[in-house]
């Protein structure tokens, strides 16, 4: 009896959370334009795993030059996972944000300085407090450039951690990795939320 129960309540949760899937024209909280887009060809994009994906958000919509910021879910192993799935540990997906930046404005070497120095990126499946899958750092690329920059970045970075007495960098690089946008309430969620709990933080070591 308690078993069906259980099972009842979370299927209902799931179909909740799926309903709250953003739509076509949902517009972004912060900059007011359409968070699916269409963007304009010449934006690049990055996307980043650096722990809970609201602080996360909040470090790069207010970057210069960064056109457009989502959260959602990616590197795991199911499609349009939900918020309760992926805190379940069973897909693999990490929470994550989308960038979509004017390489003309700013560079993508100042994009990765950000996720750098905005975060611990040597502790693994956690990120200070918040432990799980879903927090293990991140960097899934849009193109085989940004691959290798990213690859040279880290090492670099590693070389300035390692002077700083800080372990190995545990983050994930991978390119193409399929991204599925989060559920509505967590889109801008420290714009719509001010008082929000924000887990973030970094190690104070320069990029």
């Amino acid at each position: 009896m308690l078993e069906s129960l259980l099972n009842w309540r979370k299927k209902t949760l799931n179909l909740y959370e799926k309903k709250n899937l953003i739509g076509n024209n949902e517009v972004h909280y912060v900059n007011k334009k359409v968070l699916k887009g269409p963007f304009n060809e010449n934006l690049d994009c990055v996307t980043f795993g650096m722990g809970c994906f609201w602080g996360v958000e909040r470090i790069f919509w207010n970057i210069n030059g960064v056109e457009m910021t989502a959260v959602g879910y990616a590197g795991g192993s199911t499609q349009n996972p939900t918020y309760r799935e992926v805190c379940s540990g069973t897909t693999g997906h990490n929470e994550v944000v989308k960038i979509h930046f004017d390489k003309n404005i700013v560079s993508f070497e100042t994009i990765l300085r950000f996720f750098w120095e905005g975060h611990d990126p040597t502790q693994g499946m956690r990120q200070g407090n918040d432990i799980g899958t879903q927090y293990r750092s991140s960097i899934y690329t849009h193109s085989d450039q940004h691959f290798e920059s990213a690859i040279r970045a880290r090492d670099s970075y590693q070389n300035k951690l390692n002077q700083a007495g800080y372990g190995k960098i545990t983050t994930e690089i991978m390119s193409l990795v399929p991204f599925f946008y989060a559920e509505s309430y967590h889109q801008q969620y420290l714009a719509k939320n001010p008082n929000g709990y924000c887990g973030i933080g970094g190690t104070d070591v320069k990029f």
